[in-house]
């Protein structure tokens, strides 16, 4: 076999591999609208019927009318905006601390706080809860939104990142006079951008997602979020799965428009984070 032979089949292989592997992986949710389409009773029918033969769109229309999902839809698009903006500025301005200035402990501090991490959160979840009822803020948003302002792992991304950016440009810039919030909000973040898309798809994911905190935290009906309203199918209409696949598809729109918006700079991201430790 010539080089050039061995090459080609090569990436034939290795192309046929990773469509296969992405055909597995987008089959749930191939199932999922396959399944949002059907009447309940048609849903675990086996063989599975991929291409409904009276596709039900009228789910579609359901599951705005039979629970206030405009509400909870209303309410995850806050939270997930409030708090992605909140944690993007609070890890990368500790991020850049802990990447670019001098101070007494700042290693100490820096992995203290990033150890934080491994700490299960299961463990804190009972006093976090008695200190927000204690402050008054047991079923509202802000309880949620102080909890979540603040990311160990957002800080450690950031930092990644600050610390490949070169000193030099740090150290003209002081030269020529310019202060320390001022390197961070002209030269730092513009120069962030694929940390700051990174961070904000893993934050915005999370807190779209996120199901523990809205449960214990939230529980007026107008403060629920989209992953109570799920439940609410299950809870209130015997487990209707079809609502459940329609409501969860549209709950899947926004963190994919996300991901692919930022797609370009999420990659850069992940791969320039980790350049030096």
């Amino acid at each position: 076999m010539s080089y050039r032979f061995k090459k080609g089949l090569g990436k034939t292989l290795t192309y046929t591999l990773l469509i296969a592997l992405a055909v597995t992986m987008l089959l749930p949710f191939l199932w999922m609208l396959s399944a949002s389409l059907k009447l309940d009773k048609d849903v675990f029918r086996f063989p599975i019927e991929w291409i409904p033969a009276n596709p039900q769109w009228r789910n579609y229309v359901k599951i705005w009318t039979q629970i206030p999902f405009l509400t909870f839809f209303a309410n995850t698009t806050k939270l997930t905006v409030i708090i992605t903006l909140l944690q993007l500025f609070t890890s990368s301005f500790a991020g850049y601390a802990f990447a670019k200035l001098q101070f007494k402990g700042r290693d100490i501090l820096f992995l203290a706080y990033i150890a934080s991490i491994a700490i299960p959160w299961q463990s804190y979840m009972v006093p976090q809860f008695i200190m927000m009822r204690r402050l008054g803020l047991v079923d509202k948003h802000m309880s949620l939104i102080l909890l979540q302002a603040f990311s160990a792992f957002g800080v450690f991304l950031m930092r990644q990142f600050f610390i490949s950016i070169p000193n030099d440009i740090i150290d003209a810039a002081r030269i020529d006079g310019l202060s320390e919030y001022g390197i961070y909000f002209r030269i730092m973040l513009p120069l962030s951008k694929p940390a700051l898309a990174t961070l904000t798809i893993f934050t915005a994911v999370f807190v779209w997602n996120d199901f523990m905190g809205p449960l214990i935290y939230l529980n007026s009906q107008s403060m629920k979020t989209i992953q109570l309203g799920l439940r609410m199918f299950i809870m209130q209409y015997s487990a209707n799965y079809a609502l459940i696949m329609a409501a969860s598809l549209v709950s899947l729109i926004p963190v994919t428009v996300l991901f692919l918006a930022f797609q370009r700079f999420f990659v850069e991201g992940i791969a320039t984070t980790g350049v030096k430790g």
